[in-house]
């Protein structure tokens, strides 16, 4: 079965998950040859452990908390909050709860 992209000008609901966040899995949202946009999910006590890409990324927690390392501190992102990393920027990103979170990658040319 064919995953579902957003399509140019399609509304994509990202209201927070609630009780479904507990059943909730991953899923892309749209990839172009720009950039590509994933609701990330992270629940308590996993870890995606520490990687890097190659272009800028940027993540907005919709809803728990993330403990997100990077190269030289660690940090907490919560609920409405944002985050950009440069490219190449070695990171991870651990669910301190379970967490519902929009990652975008921008593509480098």
């Amino acid at each position: 079965m064919a995953i579902h992209h957003a399509a140019a000008g399609e509304v994509v609901d990202l209201h927070p998950l609630g009780e479904a966040l507990r059943e909730a899995r991953t899923v892309a949202i749209v990839k172009s040859d720009a950039f590509e946009v994933i609701r990330l999910i992270v629940h308590a006590g996993k870890e995606i452990e520490p990687h890097k890409v190659p272009g800028p990324i940027m993540l907005h927690c919709l809803e728990g908390r993330v403990a997100l390392g990077l190269a030289d501190r660690s940090l907490e992102l919560l609920a409405g909050q944002w985050i950009y990393l440069d490219g190449g920027a070695e990171h991870s990103v651990k669910g301190v709860e379970d967490s519902s979170l929009v990652l975008t990658i921008l593509f480098v040319r």
